[in-house]
């Protein structure tokens, strides 16, 4: 599954990222190596750290990583049975590009389950939305320092806690399952001020609108909100035309 070894892991992803993979350090349970590195390797394409189309050298991947070409190779293996990774003859092996239908089938899981757990949260009488509050305030300081990954790990918070809240905190592990194509146009979309501030108005008449269970705002804002990556999908298929599939 070696790709030629020069053919390397891009270096540079098209957030402008560094592409950054950290070391795997086994810990005492009796998590396999491989696990870890899948982790790793799963959430490095998530964030675009390994960039849609990007060339993979298990070699390269093994020194990165800090570890021995074996679990690398379970890893690669294990994201080539889910889709993620391909291997092209005579090519090697490279991180599989954005499908647009692969989003629109996230964003239609994610919009689903966010809108029931929002609903099932307003039934409580007097919701907690501290948390939330909070999180909104690391997004706005995320937003004034152009802290891409914080911003975008406050979001994944926010997201969070509003299952959290209904008392179904496993369905946005489910929603995580499903959602890795649509992450990488969201963070593809990333570095635009205005984008940023649009998504924190939108999060915060969220958050009001649990606090006071308006369910139908609640409903409108959150399908709205869901929809709004897919449809910047074609101008930044556009923009970046490499990183996407039919």
């Amino acid at each position: 599954m070696n790709a030629p070894e020069e053919a390397r892991t891009s270096e540079r992803s098209p957030a402008g990222k560094d592409a950054r993979l950290a070391p795997v350090i086994r810990d005492r349970t009796r998590t396999r190596t491989s696990d870890l590195v899948h982790d790793e390797l799963i959430s490095a394409i998530r964030e675009l750290r390994l960039a849609p189309g990007a060339s993979l050298s298990e070699t390269d991947l093994a020194g990165r990583l800090q570890v021995s070409r074996t679990p690398v190779r379970e890893a690669l293996a294990r994201l080539v049975d889910a889709g993620l990774v391909h291997v092209v003859p005579q090519v090697g092996t490279r991180v599989g590009l954005i499908r647009l239908r692969d989003v629109e089938e996230a964003r239609f899981v994610r919009e689903s389950l966010e809108v029931a757990a929002f609903e099932v949260a307003c039934a409580d009488p007097a919701p907690d939305v501290t948390v939330l509050r909070e999180l909104l305030e690391r997004q706005e300081h995320s937003c004034r320092t152009e802290d891409y990954d914080g911003f975008f790990a406050a979001d994944e918070a926010l997201h969070s806690e509003i299952f959290t809240l209904s008392g179904y905190p496993g369905a946005w592990q489910a929603v995580q399952r499903m959602k890795l194509q649509l992450d990488r146009l969201r963070r593809l979309a990333l570095p635009d001020a205005a984008a940023m501030r649009e998504l924190i108005d939108e999060h915060r008449l969220i958050v009001d609108a649990l606090e006071t269970a308006d369910v139908s705002a609640g409903r409108a804002l959150i399908s709205r909100h869901a929809r709004r990556a897919l449809e910047r999908g074609p101008a930044l298929r556009a923009e970046y035309p490499g990183y996407f599939t039919e």
